[in-house]
């Protein structure tokens, strides 16, 4: 069943011209948290002939929803998706990730799709204990050198992920495009013109659409170097998608999305948002790897795209982080 999935995944890639040009709002599907648990026992039982002897919601973002379940000697997560075709890409990137990570992230245990007895599709997955680091607020107030200490851990594993690389850039199903500008280029442009439209709406600021307009400006300057390597990235790689346990240990990643053969700098730009400046995450990264001469832009521009990729999809916009997005991105264009 997953492998199929998958393979109509990338007919669906292919027939649609690529999940990186396909930019526009998803309607999710009710899920309420009370039909969450309701379906996590059915999936449970029917996937691993038990009855689960507790349930847990842990809660959803945008298009998804998230329930542990207990079963015996074991808690494993079932994760139902609020959008469609999502669940063999998602599926998909979690085994390719457990696979290349050092720090443990979750493997696929079972897939299921939508039917009239849930009509939403779900999988199974392992269940990482402890806490995102986000809620962690302890660490906040760790000493330097324990922060410095987790910044390593955590780039080390991200480099590991980056060591796999691909002949060519695009997403992990089906990447085709022999250059990161052939893909990026494309969905960058098609963003832009998605916010225009948003803008005229008067549903996207004029401070954040003059800040993309003059970044877009620059695109061939911030983008003038070469990316040589396709390299595989988690994409969504911020403090809140890392679990922690006793004493702050780290005991997972969570979460990728999006996740591409891509410029590895792609991947850097969330270690930025939320606390993450807090751990020296990015900090870390370029001084044990390197980076490209305008990383920095580049980073900008990545974060301002994606948060706006983000609202466009789900109609919801956060302030919190979309202002320093857009204030770092005139920084940075401003040092040019």
């Amino acid at each position: 069943m997953y492998i199929e999935s998958c393979r109509r995944a990338q007919y669906n890639y292919k027939k649609t011209g690529g999940y990186g040009v396909k930019v526009e709002r998803i309607e999710a599907l009710p899920l309420t948290k009370g039909q969450a648990l309701q379906y996590a026992g059915i999936v449970i039982k029917e996937k691993t002939g038990e009855q689960p002897t507790a349930l847990e919601y842990l809660g959803g973002g945008s298009f998804g929803r998230a329930v542990a379940a207990t079963l015996k000697g074991k808690r494993i997560v079932v994760k139902f998706l609020r959008a469609k075709d999502m669940m063999a890409k998602e599926a998909h990137d979690l085994s390719l990730l457990s696979a290349n990570c050092d720090i443990k992230i979750p493997a696929v245990m079972f897939t299921r799709e939508a039917d009239k007895t849930i009509p939403v599709d779900c999988y199974g997955m392992e269940m990482i204990e402890g806490k995102s680091a986000l809620f962690a607020l302890g660490m906040l107030f760790m000493s330097k050198k324990r922060r410095l200490e987790f910044a390593d851990k955590i780039t080390s594993a991200l480099h590991r992920i980056h060591s796999v690389t691909s002949d060519k850039f695009g997403d992990t199903l089906d990447p085709d495009c022999d250059d990161w500008l052939d893909y990026y280029r494309l969905f960058a442009a098609e963003v832009l013109r998605k916010a225009e439209e948003y803008h005229k709406k008067g549903q996207i600021s004029d401070k954040i659409i003059t800040a993309m307009r003059a970044a877009w400006k620059k695109f061939d300057v911030i983008f003038s170097e070469k990316v040589k390597t396709a390299c595989l990235i988690h994409g969504d790689l911020n403090v809140g998608n890392i679990m922690v346990g006793k004493g702050y240990e780290i005991t997972g990643i969570i979460d990728p999305l999006n996740s591409m053969y891509a410029d590895r700098e792609y991947d850097l730009f969330q270690f930025d948002n939320l606390t993450g400046k807090r751990f020296f995450l990015r900090e870390t990264y370029i001084r044990k790897y390197g980076a490209s001469r305008y990383c920095m832009q580049k980073l900008a521009f990545y974060g301002l795209w994606n948060e706006v990729y983000c609202y466009i999809k789900s109609g919801v916009l956060v302030g919190l982080i979309m202002d320093p997005l857009v204030k770092n991105m005139n920084k940075r264009l401003a040092e040019l």
